[in-house]
């Protein structure tokens, strides 16, 4: 049997006593204080249409249940419906009153957002939950409803009548955004779609002067002269084909030159061609140069090719700066001190090298045929590096002081891009070779002795008596 229902004041007066801190309803079916409040703000009509007063939270107790949430209902709704009866005599008057109320409430509601209550732990708020409101069957409630409602009304359909504008717009904004993108895609479109060709690098006509290994063709120079004016890794990679044309005219011409000087000087090997030849690419570490190649072609011969401490014969091919030449670049501490020992103890040896009547001939033309002036030709040639002061251990005063202080020991002589080209060219730089073949075998039997030769005593005791006062006169004049 379900427990009797109370009126509120039996409610209320029955709270007082209730042990509860809560002031909630008990298991026993006991109403609360805290909803006898809320029965009074219930005379008010309009009170289920205004906005949701703000209304202090308070933690329900762990252990209600939802049946006691159901009772609670089920208790409170008799009492709505008994305190809800409105009096019809004042409707004229209070009607007018609580729609200009509703209004004024509604354009503060409109103008002012409701507050965002941050959501706590656990079950939502009641203000949250969904509550359908209770129909009431009062004329006044219904009249006020529909006075509420017509405004609502006319701002709802104001606003989808202006969705459709809004729309509208941004449609057309859209669709000619869309046609622009179709444009640009069509854009890229043939972008992708067209070719361009450029044009190959075709190679330089031959003139009619067949590629030979007894000479440099004149092609090879003008591509050094390109390289020169674009020295950078694009061009040549262009001009790849021109490049490999030109390095191997002067591989082939290399080789000829090779089987000519092993024929003049005997103490040169056959050595493959990659130990005789220069690379084209430069070093550029530690260089103030940029330039990644070397405008011109290189090769040296020697007893162990373009490396080693002997000395040796070199051929350089460059637009307008072509020589021949060979001896010592830059020797080593131990050779050059061996260099200087040589000149110091037995200096008619390099004098009677300078003074070969072919080498004063080839490589010191404009000198006057005494070995004063045939050395100070030769000093003269290799002052780019030598010392500005005596060498350590000799006297400054010293009869060779000048050739003392060199720390090269090279000669060439020039020759014109049209003496590599012309059909004799193998030739004429051979009669070059030939010129400088006592030089450097001078240089080489000093540096680097041959095994059999103890030393250079003979040559020194060697000679006439006529040779050495001949000789002497020479160093006194």
């Amino acid at each position: 049997m379900p427990a009797k229902k109370r009126s509120a004041a039996e409610a209320v007066e029955t709270s007082g006593s209730s042990r509860r801190r809560s002031g909630r309803i008990s298991s026993s079916g006991r109403k609360s204080a805290y909803f006898a409040a809320d029965d009074d703000d219930g005379d008010d009509e309009l009170s289920g249409l205004l906005p949701p007063r703000k209304v202090a939270k308070t933690k329900p107790s762990a252990s209600k249940s939802r049946g006691d949430e159901e009772d609670e209902e089920d208790e409170t709704s008799p009492y709505e419906d008994e305190d809800n009866d409105v009096d019809d005599g004042s409707d004229g008057f209070v009607e007018d009153k609580e729609e200009e109320e509703d209004d004024d409430d509604a354009s503060e509601s409109e103008a002012t957002p409701p507050a965002i209550q941050k959501r706590g732990r656990g079950r939502p708020p009641r203000s949250q939950t969904k509550t359908t409101p209770v129909a009431k069957k009062s004329n006044t409630k219904s009249r006020v409803s529909e006075t509420i409602k017509a405004p609502a009304k006319a701002k709802a359909n104001n606003k989808t009548k202006a969705k459709p504008k809004a729309e509208s717009e941004d449609h057309e904004v859209e669709e000619d955004t869309d046609d622009d993108d179709d444009d640009d895609d069509d854009d890229d479109d043939d972008d992708d779609d067209r070719i361009t060709f450029i044009p190959a690098i075709q190679l330089r006509d031959e003139g009619g002067v067949p590629y030979e290994d007894s000479r440099i063709h004149k092609n090879t120079i003008l591509f050094l002269k390109d390289l020169k004016v674009n020295n950078n890794r694009t061009w040549l990679k262009e001009n790849d084909k021109e490049y490999r044309r030109s390095f191997k005219d002067w591989e082939s011409f290399v080789e000829a030159v090779t089987d000519k000087i092993i024929e003049v000087d005997e103490t040169i090997p056959e050595l493959p061609i990659k130990d005789v030849i220069f690379r084209i690419y430069r070093d550029i570490r530690f260089s103030k140069n940029p330039t990644p190649y070397k405008p011109h072609y290189g090769a040296a011969w020697s007893r162990t090719g373009r490396k080693g401490p002997y000395a040796c014969y070199y051929v350089h091919v460059e637009p307008g700066r072509c020589m021949v030449g060979g001896g010592l670049w830059h020797p080593e501490a131990q050779a050059l001190a061996r260099l200087r020992a040589s000149i110091d103890e037995r200096p008619h040896r390099i004098r009677r090298a300078l003074m070969d009547p072919a080498f004063r001939k080839t490589f010191l033309p404009g000198a006057k045929a005494n070995e004063k002036a045939v050395v100070a030709a030769f000093t003269a040639m290799n002052q780019e590096n030598a010392l500005k002061t005596k060498p350590k251990g000799f006297h400054p005063e010293h009869r060779d002081i000048a050739l003392l202080k060199l720390r090269n020991f090279t000669f060439s002589k020039k020759l014109s891009d049209d003496d590599l080209v012309a059909e004799d060219a193998l030739e004429r730089v051979t009669e070059v070779v030939k010129a400088m073949v006592g030089f450097v075998t001078f240089l080489n039997s000093v540096v680097m002795p041959d095994p059999n030769i103890d030393s250079d005593s003979d040559d020194a005791g060697s000679g006439t008596e006529e040779e050495k006062h001949q000789e002497d006169e020479n160093d006194g004049s």
